[in-house]
């Protein structure tokens, strides 16, 4: 899956790493307080509390913060918030999912709708690009592991529909259903993960030039960066020399 070591090069090229990391850790600990909130303390009793806190182990967020995430939602003082998901279209047609969790649903929605308008998109109704999308299972190993043969018949054993190798990485797709088990199945047989998630995987693509990838990630930054989203996925096809270009011109 050769799309996510680009999009891992473009954020380091950018120099955003530190601002990035703080606000991946911030979205991650909401995602474990509520998790924890919603199920069980314990992460080995609770599947979805065990994925967030396999993807923030990854992601090498600190063992303190993923226990102080935990003690928020038994404390009892942890935020109510609701889980919406928007849809809409970037410049140029691309399709855009933005995940949020939010304790003010009028503020997101407004504040989602204004970064839409103002980066030349617009604001769907749900389902308006959900089409576009499956939800599938994530888990990605860096290349380092074993070659992609050791890989593919680990991810067979262990449950999974598909994996796409490069040099960089070994991304391991299965269903959204069976993530907990294959994710469990490949750490005892490759070890802990770089990354363990859902996603939503393009089963229809838009192609993009260098202008028209400018404008979506103009869009897909703005969106980042709102404290109340978690994630936001597109999907636009750009060629290598356009990612390249795009890479060399944020530099």
């Amino acid at each position: 899956m050769a799309g996510h070591s680009k999009w891992a090069n473009i954020q380091h090229r950018k120099g955003r790493q530190d601002k990035i990391r703080g606000k991946l850790f911030s979205k991650l600990s909401k995602e474990i307080t509520i998790a924890a909130k919603m199920g069980d303390p314990d992460p080995d009793k609770n599947p979805r509390l065990r994925l967030a806190v396999k993807e923030a182990k990854g992601q090498s967020m600190p063992k303190d913060n993923i226990e102080r995430a935990i003690k928020k939602a038994t404390g009892g003082d942890a935020e109510d918030y609701d889980e919406i998901r928007y849809e809409g279209y970037a410049s140029g047609g691309v399709a855009v999912i933005v995940e949020t969790m939010t304790d003010n649903k009028n503020r997101t929605a407004s504040t989602v709708r204004s970064t839409f308008s103002k980066a030349g998109g617009n604001l769907g109704e749900t389902g308006s690009v959900g089409f576009m999308f499956d939800r599938k299972g994530q888990v990605v190993y860096p290349a380092s592991v074993g070659d992609a043969e050791t890989v593919l018949e680990a991810a067979i054993m262990a449950g999974a529909e598909d994996v796409q190798s490069d040099e960089d990485n070994h991304v391991i797709l299965c269903a959204d259903t069976d993530l907990n088990d294959v994710s469990n199945a490949l750490e005892a047989d490759l070890g802990e993960s770089e990354s363990t998630k859902l996603i939503w995987q393009p089963n229809i693509t838009s192609p993009v030039d260098l202008e028209g990838l400018t404008k979506v990630m103009k869009l897909v930054e703005a969106l980042e960066d709102d404290d109340d989203v978690q994630t936001v996925t597109t999907n636009l096809d750009a060629p290598d020399d356009v990612m390249q270009a795009f890479a060399e011109s944020e530099e």
